[in-house]
């Protein structure tokens, strides 16, 4: 009999539990920044929602069952915030191509409201854009794009780890960068690619407009000798004051792909072998500052949820440079329709290519981990009545978060994709 009891006693407190849990879950979705009055949570009862304020908080649990529910709740916020980036750079690059192809805000309302809604339906407008006018242009379009170039804060990741696992000592974290270049400032001689920021004076590889000379891979105005087509007619070396698609001598205006003499709109990449008053990519006489990686940045041995919380932490302050684009149209019925469509993509598709190109591989193996940490985190609550008690409606409205996050990221990548992909091939 007192083992019946004893075990009726366990059943009504794990239902008491849940139903505590699955009424402030309710309650924390329908208000900002939590609910006030779930039992025990930080701050009165509510639960943070900032990565910064998720790892300050206190909910009085066992140190090692508290440094999960931060790590998986920060981690949580910062999917948050890589998702909203992203959907905002495809959504603004979509309808910025869509409009400059006759899109009303109409055409760019989203049908239904949902993660990733407003980005797939901006790329949808464009790609049917895209569609109907190299119907009407005919002929062939070719799209040529650098890699973006995406680097990752080393810095940042170690203060994440030494301000998360208690193992990691701040200040000493080793952070590795694999498989990627490292880059930063470097206050003495530089060997190998010194970066200049926009605007600055450049004779390298210029990733934006150069206005100056182009030697190679250059389309836009010319005001000098055009050693390739100029206004769509071959040209070895005369004069052209129009469009030019090759090499421009002098007063370029347009995107280049070779070496640039002039100014540059973008980061301009010129071959180091000295002082570099910019960002060293290569190896630094001395130790750079700043040092980011454009690989994978490896963190020191700690936990799960930390290694986690970390990775999405550096993925959200991601830093991507636009790729430079060349667009070369041949064999247009309608040249005015041509090229319509050559300048809307190569306004807007290096913003769309930085997303699909540059920040995919980083950003899905950062949502991968998150809701691997989560899934992990919720077992660990579910299995103590305090901690369920405490922070079982926040953790589950991470869950939720997380879901959310990871929907609006893959539909925001999808419809980039496509409206990347439409631009290419034949025109009719």
């Amino acid at each position: 009999m007192l083992r019946q009891r004893s075990r009726i006693a366990q059943g009504t407190m794990a239902t008491v539990v849940a139903l505590t849990a699955m009424t402030a879950f309710t309650q924390c979705k329908n208000m900002p920044g939590g609910a006030p009055g779930i039992p025990g949570a930080p701050g009165g009862g509510s639960c943070p929602s900032s990565a910064d304020d998720i790892m300050k908080a206190s909910w009085g649990l066992d140190a090692k069952i508290e440094g999960k529910v931060r790590a998986g709740l920060s981690a949580a916020a910062s999917l948050q915030e890589i998702a909203a980036k992203v959907e905002g750079d495809v959504t603004v690059a979509c309808t910025g191509l869509a409009k400059d192809l006759g899109a009303s805000d109409a055409d760019l309302a989203p049908k239904e409201q949902g993660p990733g809604k407003k980005a797939e339906a901006a790329c949808g407008a464009a790609a049917k854009l895209i569609g109907d006018i190299k119907a009407k242009a005919k002929g062939t379009i070719s799209v040529k794009a650098k890699e973006p170039r995406c680097a990752a804060s080393m810095d940042a990741m170690a203060e994440c780890a030494g301000s998360c696992d208690a193992t990691v000592k701040p200040g000493s974290a080793e952070v590795k960068c694999e498989g990627g270049k490292l880059s930063g400032s470097c206050e003495a001689d530089c060997k190998g690619t010194c970066s200049v920021q926009a605007g600055a004076k450049c004779e390298g590889t210029c990733s934006g407009e150069c206005k100056g000379s182009c030697e190679a891979g250059f389309t836009g105005k010319c005001d000098g000798k055009c050693d390739g087509k100029c206004d769509g007619k071959t040209s070895k070396g005369a004069s052209c004051a129009g469009s030019c698609e090759g090499k421009c001598t002098a007063s370029a205006s347009g995107s280049c792909s070779g070496t640039c003499k002039g100014e540059c709109s973008a980061s301009c990449d010129v071959d180091a072998k000295g002082k570099c008053s910019g960002t060293c990519t290569g190896e630094g006489s001395v130790k750079m500052k700043a040092p980011s990686c454009t690989g994978k940045v490896t963190p020191p041995q700690m936990s799960a949820e930390c290694k986690a919380n970390c990775d999405a932490k550096v993925s959200a302050k991601l830093e991507c440079t636009p790729p430079s684009v060349d667009i070369v149209m041949a064999g247009s019925a309608d040249v005015q329709a041509a090229a319509k469509l050559k300048g809307a993509l190569q306004k807007n598709l290096p913003l769309l290519l930085k997303v699909t190109m540059g920040m995919k591989g980083s950003v899905e193996s950062a949502t991968a981990g998150v809701k691997a940490s989560l899934d992990g985190l919720s077992s660990a609550v579910q299995g103590g009545a305090e901690a369920a008690l405490k922070v079982g409606p926040c953790v589950a409205a991470a869950v939720q978060a997380q879901a959310e996050a990871s929907a609006s990221i893959n539909v925001s990548f999808k419809a980039s994709a496509s409206a990347s992909a439409s631009a290419s091939g034949g025109t009719g």
